[in-house]
């Protein structure tokens, strides 16, 4: 075992704070690499306060990690020392079950394990992610990122971006499709990028007038009020699909009128709380809701080059570890354009 240095909660009540554990010896098929940069996502603070129950503590967040190779097992074959390499939400799975097979390691009948507050299989313990000086990781589970992209823009890729690439590939959404985003935050960002990049008509639906001019910046074509009836009501049945975004709770039979004859409405932000849904709101059209969660490794790798390929990033503020804190705070405010990233060298 390595000693290294990280940033914990020690329960759901307290700040996040220094906090020194271990990483396992590389092993035949393990990467390590020293963590340059990693994205705070709103699933960080869910899981440090306990919202989604379970969490295991002390618990160090992080799941949008990129970072250089420092070391290598005998076995890998994709990464040598000095190559740039990520890790997302996943460090692990069963690999030997159907949807593993089919690279879809995020719906492992088995359970696939988390990159932070999940099972350890190698040390018995519980997995502890990003907001840290380094990370082993099994080479499978292991990204390769390309030298084009600023590396600080390309951290939240590994949730935020696959979060949205997948079900905008899963159905297929390119040109002729008519797309909302609802909601302009870290994951909406990324889901106007894609879709415009894809080659849909994509307009925002925002409670924020003030992000107008950022969601036409980022690709939107138009942009709607939410809390004006009237801009709503011109909306009726005009979306083939919307990319639902909003972590907090929030009236999905409103949104679910805009979506068109066989529109489906693609959750991807996961509110505390239950879903409430009038009936005649899918009944009508035969419209329906889908829930999407990350995408399996060869996709991510997929959507990386991708984004290496088209030139597409996240737009981020580069904080330091020590206001984590603070920037929990300003996320729950929303005030962030549109993803922190923290360079870890301030660790």
């Amino acid at each position: 075992m390595t000693p290294t240095q990280g940033f914990a909660a020690q329960s759901a009540t307290t700040p996040l704070g220094p906090f020194t554990f271990e990483r396992r010896v590389v092993g035949p098929t393990d990467v390590q690499f020293e963590i340059l940069y990693c994205g705070v996502c709103h699933s960080d603070l869910h899981q440090v306060r306990n919202e989604w129950k379970g969490t295991i503590y002390p618990i160090v967040p992080g799941h949008e990690i990129v970072g250089r190779v420092t070391a290598v097992g005998a076995q890998v074959s994709k990464f040598k020392t000095g190559d740039l390499a990520a890790v997302g939400c996943l460090v692990d799975s069963c690999r030997d079950c159907d949807n593993c097979k089919r690279g879809l390691e995020q719906f492992c009948r088995n359970g696939a394990i988390g990159t932070y507050n999940g099972k350890d299989k190698h040390t018995g313990g519980v997995t502890y992610g990003g907001y840290s000086k380094q990370i082993v990781v099994d080479e499978r589970f292991v990204l390769q990122v390309s030298d084009k992209l600023p590396l600080e823009t390309v951290a939240p890729l590994l949730c935020a971006g696959i979060t949205t690439y997948s079900p905008l590939r899963h159905w297929k959404v390119g040109k002729g499709h008519q797309v909302a985003v609802l909601g302009l935050g870290g994951l909406g960002h990324m889901a106007v990028k894609f879709a415009a990049s894809f080659g849909a008509e994509v307009t925002v639906l925002s409670t924020s007038p003030q992000k107008e001019k950022d969601a036409l910046g980022l690709g939107a074509h138009h942009f709607a009020m939410t809390k004006d009836p009237a801009q709503l009501k011109a909306l009726a049945n005009k979306f083939d699909f919307i990319i639902d975004t909003v972590s907090a709770p929030h009236d999905y039979s409103q949104y679910l009128k805009l979506l068109n004859t066989d529109g489906v409405m693609i959750c991807v932000g996961i509110p505390p709380t239950p879903i409430e849904i009038a009936g005649f709101s899918l009944l009508n059209n035969r419209r329906s809701i889908a829930g999407s969660s990350i995408g399996g490794l060869p996709e991510t790798q997929e959507m990386l080059d991708y984004c290496a390929a088209h030139n597409i990033t996240s737009d981020v503020e580069i904080i330091e570890m020590a206001y984590i804190n603070e920037a929990y705070e300003r996320m729950l405010k929303g005030d962030v354009k549109y993803r922190f990233v923290i360079d870890m060298a301030t660790l």
